[in-house]
């Protein structure tokens, strides 16, 4: 039974504890990498079990996540308690403005145009107005070609209307239908 209990390895401190000491042993200024976190344990602590490196990578990630630790430049750094936190890349988001949200207090209106009114008494017609220039709105009509050019010829030019043909394309020719008859 001593013999059993001689040979019994020794007991790994916890994780979190582990990579807190190799921080403060290694002291570099940046911070320390994974790597040189794993080797300072595997140096410090000989055994280790198989899946060390998985649950080195767990214990960080879960103590960079409650604020532990701090993952800066793929370092990772004990928190200093009167440091400021560090501000990522990008613009930083607007201070949110509890007075601003204390305004929004009518509903929304719906979308779309607002039902007329049934009760409302109609609108008075108005008359039309003149433009003043004595010319009727939009485009003006189209005028017939003159006859005649320069020279003061009296020669008509023939127009697609004299031909009776009409703009576009003409309409298909059908074949006319044959009667066939069936006998029984």
């Amino acid at each position: 039974m001593a013999a059993e209990v001689v040979n019994k390895p020794p007991t790994l401190p916890p994780y979190p504890q582990m990579i807190l000491s190799a921080i403060e042993a290694l002291n570099e200024t940046n911070g320390s990498n994974k790597t040189s976190i794993s080797k300072y344990i595997e140096s410090k602590y000989g055994q280790l079990p198989p899946g060390h490196t998985t649950l080195l990578a767990h214990h960080l990630n879960r103590m960079k996540e409650t604020g532990e630790l701090v993952f800066w430049k793929n370092n990772y750094m004990k928190r200093d308690p009167n440091a400021p936190p560090r501000r990522g890349r990008g613009r930083p988001p607007k201070p949110k403005n509890p007075l601003a949200q204390a305004k929004v207090l009518a509903p929304a209106r719906p979308r779309g145009r607002p039902p007329k009114d049934p009760n409302a008494p109609p609108k008075p017609v108005k008359p039309k107005v003149a433009t003043g220039s004595g010319k009727p709105r939009g485009r003006p009509r189209k005028m017939a070609k003159p006859s005649g050019g320069i020279s003061g010829s009296t020669t008509t030019t023939v127009t697609a209307k004299a031909t009776g043909r009409g703009r576009g394309r003409p309409p298909k020719v059908k074949p006319p239908l044959t009667e066939v008859s069936v006998e029984l």
